[in-house]
């Protein structure tokens, strides 16, 4: 196995700028994941450290090989695609033994190397079949143990799963961990699926604009995001943020003030997740939450609403809890968790982090 580092890496489409200058290690064994919407940039990274595609500047290390300027074959990697890429005409065995074929590996080490792939798997009973014949989870299987199969230095994978429906997607999910924990390589995970990356990588970077915003782990890049956008993309409802104002160092919140970081200014912007808002006792301080749409999903309702000045929030509250009638229009005394609190300054980066 062996580590990536991509340092001061680049690109350019004539005049469009895909990349800028982005730095990444990812460690021997670890499971990296580039996070982001479409166009941010991370299947241009991934297909550089691949080289299927040549940096504007910087270089892209395999350990402590430097492979910029190397072909793919060269790399000692392996990808995965979205779109299988399995090919029809070959039975899985000869699908799992392709690249093995292609390095003229032999007969012994071709049957050992499909049989240990494809058992890590669990295809060992379609061996015989064609792609036309297998589900799409099946041939997203297949597709990764012909990765695995080579044992790569790294595995590169980009949105793997995303053609595969929900449920599919979730039982593959929990099998991919599994399997990439158990053979050890080192892995870089492309995919706009915040659901995806938190729970399979070690460490998650969140790209924004050709730029990585946050490296970190996942409790890490949910609990502490160190820019707006990485507080709004990462979390299902994404993160409110509410525009305060400041007086004698405190935030205003429709009459609950809370200290904030200095260097401020007269506003700054409070960003909270749903799940850290709870409902006021009484007597207790709290601030008016105007509700405007109930959703009950299972053990929890989303509540969409506005505060502080007709500002749109969410609350995630428990079903089970002692509530009031949640018909639009009611207003609600809402309290938040002071402890998670994330102050974001009018450049967008976190004015600090919490403890």
């Amino acid at each position: 196995m062996a580590s990536i580092t991509i340092e001061r890496v680049a690109k350019s489409f004539g005049e469009v700028q895909a990349l800028a200058e982005v730095n990444l290690t990812v460690a021997d064994g670890e499971f990296v994941a580039l996070l982001g919407p479409s166009g941010c940039g991370k299947t241009t990274l991934l297909r550089i450290i691949a080289g299927l595609e040549a940096q504007s500047r910087g270089r892209v290390l395999i350990g402590e090989r430097d492979v910029s300027d190397l072909p793919p074959r060269k790399r000692g990697l392996a990808m995965v695609f979205q779109n299988y890429a399995v090919f029809p005409h070959l039975t899985v065995f000869e699908n799992v033994a392709f690249g093995l074929r292609m390095a003229k590996a032999d007969k012994a080490r071709v049957l050992a190397q499909v049989e240990k792939a494809a058992s890590l798997l669990h295809i060992e009973g379609l061996l015989k079949r064609y792609p036309a014949q297998l589900s799409g989870g099946q041939r997203q299987r297949v597709a990764v143990a012909r990765a695995l199969a080579v044992e790569p230095a790294v595995l590169l994978m980009d949105e793997p799963l995303s053609n595969l429906d929900a449920l599919l997607r979730l039982e593959m999910r929990a099998e991919l961990k599994g399997v990439l924990a158990q053979a050890g390589t080192t892995t870089l995970y492309v995919t706009h699926d915040q659901t995806e990356a938190m729970g399979l990588a070690d460490r998650i970077a969140v790209m924004h604009g050709g730029r990585i915003e946050q490296v970190g782990t996942p409790s890490d890049i949910y609990d502490r995001p160190r820019t707006r956008f990485v507080g709004g993309f990462v979390g299902n409802p994404p993160m409110n943020f509410l525009d305060l104002p400041v007086r004698d160092g405190k935030a205003d919140l429709g009459g609950m003030t809370f200290p904030v970081p200095a260097g401020s200014g007269s506003q700054v912007l409070l960003g909270l997740r749903g799940e850290d808002i709870v409902p006021a006792s009484e007597g207790e301080p709290g601030f008016v939450f105007t509700l405007r749409v109930a959703e009950l999903l299972g053990p929890q309702f989303l509540l969409t609403g506005s505060a502080a000045g007709g500002q749109p929030m969410r609350v995630v509250l428990p079903a089970g809890g002692t509530l009031p009638p949640l018909t639009p229009g009611t207003d609600l005394r809402l309290k938040p968790d002071v402890a998670r609190l994330s102050w974001i300054g009018g450049d967008g980066i976190a004015l600090e982090q919490r403890s």
